[in-house]
């Protein structure tokens, strides 16, 4: 179970999307989240792009949280695809984002 609400990682997918993966305004929101929800960002991310199957969330989590040693919003700027793979993270979960997009 995530512990990141689904707005949450439809924000960061939408600034991505309108300011690029290395904006401030994106890297001040990831900056705002706790850890746990960096943790979950970066999961969520990792299984998008391929790196984790949905089914290896926990495994995914404990990575994430064992190489936390860079701030994530600075790992996460450099990251190509960032919205992409957040979107197809969520939808590998079972979470639909369309709906969530929506409403913003």
């Amino acid at each position: 179970m995530l512990e990141i609400s689904t707005g949450k990682v439809v924000r960061v997918i939408m600034l991505t999307r309108e300011n690029g993966p290395d904006n401030v305004h994106l890297a001040e929101y990831i900056g705002s989240l706790n850890d746990d929800e960096k943790v979950n960002l970066v999961a969520v991310m990792w299984i998008g792009r391929g790196s984790f199957d949905a089914d290896e969330l926990e495994e995914a989590l404990a990575e994430a949280r064992a190489e936390a040693t860079a701030p994530t919003e600075r790992y996460l700027s450099g990251i190509p695809g960032l919205a992409e793979h957040l979107e197809n993270g969520l939808e590998a979960l079972g979470i639909n984002v369309t709906d969530a997009e929506d409403r913003f």
